[in-house]
């Protein structure tokens, strides 16, 4: 009897240890997730749609991006390129969208090992990709930069760039336009709430009073593992933009998932 206790016990520890390692994995790959300079794949699919377009505040856009991001040389550079198809609203119906192709935005990092602050430095490149209905017609390009620290269970950081058009069609409006997408994230065991909205946007073109996009909000997220193996971030988020320009969206709806794959597939 005492022996089928003593087995009973150590085999609740076993299991009760083996639970607490893989807790202890899951946990530091979510914040490996939260990491845009971490050394992994990720192949994050993003949906945003936009309330309140138009003169009127009653239409609705929607923007879908694609955007792999992959490591080279043991993380030391970072490499990410963004799809986008957006979906406007088309306003010399009553009703309707237009659906095509964006601008490509391809941004590399340098990523230098660290201590603590972690950070990249790089070029971001615009292509014109989107023709005359969904995109600036120019070439352009610019300075990134992405700081962040992991204190805890803390994941807060920004990744910043500026770009300017240097090329392409004569008739279209010069671009002069800077993104900061800020990201603060607080990991519970299971699940985390997150701030990281598209982009803190300034079109430094536009007019005074229709420059700056500034959305405030909140979003929740999870990982998960599809077939008990394959890890995939999930994440849904609100905002409310507190200063949008003149048309532009009021709020947004976003949704996002994540695939995470070991450098080691190539």
């Amino acid at each position: 009897m005492k022996k089928v206790l003593v087995i009973s016990i150590f085999a609740i520890f076993l299991s009760n240890y083996s639970w607490a390692q893989e807790l202890a994995a899951d946990a530091e790959l979510v914040k490996q997730a939260q990491n845009p300079l971490a050394n992994m794949i990720t192949v994050p699919i993003l949906n945003n749609t936009n309330f309140g377009l138009g003169p009127d505040g009653d239409r609705t856009g929607n923007i879908l991006n694609i955007q792999p991001v992959i490591p080279f040389f043991d993380g030391r550079l970072i490499t990410r390129t963004i799809f986008n198809i957006p979906s406007n609203p088309d306003y010399s119906e009553s009703s309707g969208t237009k659906t095509g192709f964006g601008d490509i935005v391809f941004t590399a990092f340098y990523a230098p090992k660290s201590k603590g602050l972690i950070w990249g430095v790089g070029p971001a490149i615009s292509f014109p990709t989107g023709g005359d209905n969904f995109g600036s017609g120019k070439w352009a390009a610019g300075p990134s930069l992405v700081v962040l620290a992991m204190p805890g269970r803390w994941v807060a950081g920004f990744v910043i760039n500026n770009v300017w058009s240097f090329a392409g069609d004569e008739d279209r409006a010069e671009v002069n336009f800077m993104t900061i997408q800020p990201f603060i994230n607080y990991n519970f065991p299971k699940f985390y709430l997150t701030y990281s909205p598209t982009g803190i946007t300034a079109n430094w073109e536009a007019e005074s009073g229709n420059q700056w996009t500034v959305p405030l909000g909140m979003g929740i997220g999870k990982l998960v593992k599809l077939g008990g193996k394959l890890p995939v971030n999930l994440q849904a988020s609100y905002f409310y933009n507190v200063v949008s320009p003149e048309f532009g969206p009021q709020s947004q709806i976003r949704l996002a998932a994540a695939v995470l794959l070991p450098t080691a597939i190539f």
